[in-house]
């Protein structure tokens, strides 16, 4: 599998990598920051809000992903496992989107990483309990 670096921009990618956060909250905002990416194109394409994206669309989506193409030639399961990942991302984005009284098509990647940082803030100095993601 290629790493998750390879999906985002050299923008995102040192936005995420200049954070305060541990190698799965990195994992984790990387993943975040990919989902938004595609739930954003998946709406704009169907005129739908990201919060109305089906699974369906979504599993589409990953098929047609030239960036994980190869993976999902070499294991067929890789395609449901990586729609999953895409999918499990939309809880910290319906979240952060919350928390920020926005819709989320409106988060940028510098919400989202604040959002992570202070997630993960939380998480280091209340306990894993305090904290929104359990990481």
């Amino acid at each position: 599998m290629q790493p998750l670096a390879e999906f985002l921009t050299p923008e995102e990618c040192a936005e995420v990598d200049t954070a305060l956060l541990s190698s799965k909250e990195k994992f984790s905002a990387r993943l975040a920051i990919y989902a938004l990416r595609v739930l954003k194109q998946i709406a704009g394409e169907t005129g739908l809000s990201v919060a109305d994206v089906t699974d369906r669309q979504v599993m589409d989506w990953v098929k047609k992903d030239g960036s994980i193409k190869q993976s999902i030639e070499l294991d067929a399961s890789f395609e449901n496992f990586f729609t999953n990942l895409v999918l499990a991302s939309l809880r910290p984005l319906k979240q952060i989107a919350a928390e920020g009284e926005s819709a989320i098509e409106q988060l940028t990647v510098k919400q989202v990483v604040a959002w992570f940082e202070k997630d993960g803030k939380i998480r280091r100095e209340k306990g894993v309990d305090a904290a929104f993601l359990n990481l």
